[in-house]
């Protein structure tokens, strides 16, 4: 049930994207394609579809929880595989509709770089909000509200969609 717990959808994500030798799934990328499956459920179905909220950080939206179960040996950059999964089975976890739901946002966002990820959230109205104030490079835990996810992704869905 929503909302779930961030280590199992990241978990599922680092299975998924794990079987593909050819995508390199480091933090920054996990980091951005939690977020990109959190704003788009807020923007589509006007819910959180887990339980973390992202940080406007200067690298783009980091969940501090995920970041949290990583920052003992993993920096932003690092690779992330199956041996960093810790639920081994989570799709047992997801409602087969919800699998859906995040294997859209990944077919949709995965074959990005962290980095293009990255560039692609500092383009977007719900980080800029958050960081107004705060000089580029400067270090930054404000919240990227549900608020301004849900409107900025709710408009991009009613275009996209009609």
């Amino acid at each position: 049930m929503k909302p779930y717990d961030v280590n199992t959808v990241a978990d599922y994500m680092i299975q998924r994207l794990n079987v593909d030798e050819e995508m390199n799934l480091i933090n920054l990328k996990l980091q951005k394609l939690l977020y990109y499956l959190q704003a788009w459920s807020l923007g589509i179905h006007k819910e959180r579809f887990m339980n973390c909220t992202f940080e406007a950080w200067v690298h783009g939206p980091v969940c501090r929880t995920l970041y949290d179960r990583f920052k003992g040996d993993k920096s932003l950059y690092s690779f992330i595989t199956s041996a960093d999964v810790q639920n081994k089975n989570p799709q047992c976890c997801i409602e087969p509709e919800d699998l859906e739901f995040i294997n859209f946002i990944l077919d949709n966002y995965a074959g990005f770089s962290g980095t293009e990820l990255e560039v692609m959230t500092h383009r977007e109205k719900p980080w800029q909000e958050a960081r107004r104030g705060v000089a580029p490079l400067e270090r930054c835990t404000k919240e990227i509200s549900d608020a301004s996810m849900r409107d900025f992704y709710g408009k991009k869905w009613e275009k996209i969609s009609d």
